[in-house]
């Protein structure tokens, strides 16, 4: 998609501190961290959520996943919180399928 912020991010027509890359994945430290390691790990393929690529894609999903347990395993001993938001009520604000990798540090309950 032409205008979706990802898909320019994963294209590299838009700069980024690209943490690992294989074919279909893309994963990058987000803008503003949350936590000592915070990387979003994004499909270069567009789907607006994870409940879209779980229907379409099952196997990009777990390389997703694979890229995630990758980027924990050197950026903080393999030991991670993984967030997929899904819609913009529940944090999404891109809507283009991707899972943020937070870790590095003890992590508190985010929801009461």
């Amino acid at each position: 998609m032409d205008d979706c912020l990802f898909c320019r991010i994963a294209a590299g027509e838009i700069p980024s501190a690209m943490v690992l890359q294989t074919e279909n994945v893309v994963a990058f430290r987000d803008i503003a961290p949350e936590a000592p390691t915070h990387v979003l790990v994004v499909s270069r393929a567009h789907h607006v959520d994870v409940s879209a690529l779980a229907a379409a894609s099952p196997t990009l999903l777990a390389e997703m996943i694979d890229v995630a347990q990758r980027v924990a395993d050197s950026e903080c001993g393999g030991q991670f919180r993984l967030i997929f938001n899904v819609g913009p009520k529940a944090g999404q604000s891109v809507p283009h399928v991707h899972a943020h990798v937070l870790g590095g540090a003890p992590m508190g309950r985010v929801l009461p």
